[in-house]
């Protein structure tokens, strides 16, 4: 199930276009991860304190579809694809209503703060795909 944020385009998220620039989709996708993670009962705080575990994006694939504009009222859909040991592979699409305007592919690892990769529990494994 995709998990849903809802945002609206304000006039600093704009180019001189009145479009919203380009590397603010990855903002937005950045912002519904953090609450998808939140909804599913997961305090990031917490994980890094108890756990020593912190995300990272390690890779990100961005198409860009149709604009944005200023005032545009956006939705994030976050939907888990793969789940393993160390990495969480999510799909993100924006859209206005019913049209998708970005759509991506973002790869997530577990690190340590050190910045070596870590394992994810099991039980925290199956967090991330109850939903």
């Amino acid at each position: 199930m995709a998990h849903q944020f809802s945002c609206r385009v304000y006039y600093e998220d704009t180019d001189l276009a009145g479009i919203v620039y380009y590397a603010n989709y990855l903002k937005y996708i950045e912002r519904a991860r953090t609450e998808w993670v939140r909804e599913l009962g997961i305090d990031q705080t917490v994980l890094k304190q108890d756990e020593g575990i912190v995300f990272a994006v390690r890779r990100v694939e961005a198409d860009y579809l149709a604009p944005a504009r200023f005032d545009d009222a956006l939705v994030v859909e976050t939907t888990p694809v793969k789940i393993s040991g160390a990495r969480i592979v999510l799909a993100q699409d924006v859209f206005r209503g019913s049209e998708r305007l970005f759509a991506s592919t973002v790869t997530l690892v577990a690190l340590t703060e050190a910045g070596k990769p870590a394992r994810l529990s099991a039980a925290l494994r199956d967090r991330f795909v109850a939903e």
